[in-house]
């Protein structure tokens, strides 16, 4: 069984919210997986289709690489997909009275793996 995996590090969102929109389609064919994440309105939705793409494209090159066949995006689906937290962007704000607030801009790495139906 083809299994292949693709990964999106340093995405500018948090793991939380990126995992909302991974539980939409895991387990999914990946052609509905695209088209789900295509008419999601999270913006983190646009970072889990690109990967998604990828782990697509990684998947039927090895096919044709090194087992000789073809693969066609219908015999895919989303085997897992998970969010990862990544390092933590510190900055620091300007507050009132001389004082600063710390802000903290969240990163997340994004693994999408995609694998072959088992007839």
């Amino acid at each position: 069984m083809l299994e292949a995996r693709s990964h999106a590090k340093y995405v500018r969102t948090s793991a939380q919210k990126a995992k909302l929109v991974m539980d939409l389609i895991r387990g999914k064919q990946a052609s509905q997986a695209l088209a789900i994440l295509r008419f999601t309105k999270k913006s983190v939705a646009r970072d889990i289709e690109k990967a998604l793409r990828s782990a697509i494209a990684n998947a039927v090159y090895v096919a044709d690489r090194n087992q000789k066949r073809r693969l066609d995006e219908d015999d895919l689906y989303v085997s897992a997909c998970y969010a990862n937290q990544g390092p933590s962007q510190k900055r620091v704000r300007p507050a009132p009275m001389g004082r600063a607030y710390r802000v903290i801009r969240r990163t997340a790495h994004l693994t999408v793996k995609v694998a072959e139906r088992g007839e």
